[in-house]
C-alpha cells in the first residue's frame, strides 16, 4: 500500500532518524509526539497542504474536537 509506505517513509526521515536521541527510550518517548503532530499539525501535499485530521467530519459530538 502507498499509503502506508509514504508513512514509514517519514517516519523514518522525520522521527526515528531526524532527531538526535541520547537513547532508545528517548526515541520511544517521543513517538507519540510525532505521530501527534503528522496526524494533527504537519501539512500533507497529496492533501493541499492540510494535515489528515482535518479530513474528518468534525460535529460537536465528535470526540476528536477535544484535541488541545
Amino acid at each position: 500500500n502507498g499509503n502506508a509506505e509514504r508513512f514509514i517513509q517519514s517516519a523514518l526521515r522525520e522521527w526515528a532518524y531526524g532527531i538526535a536521541y541520547n537513547h532508545s527510550l528517548e526515541r520511544q518517548e517521543m513517538l507519540d509526539r510525532w505521530i501527534h503532530h503528522y496526524n494533527w499539525h504537519r501539512p500533507h501535499q497529496g492533501i493541499k497542504g492540510m494535515a489528515p485530521i482535518s479530513r474528518l467530519a468534525q460535529s460537536r459530538n465528535n470526540v476528536l474536537t477535544l484535541h488541545n
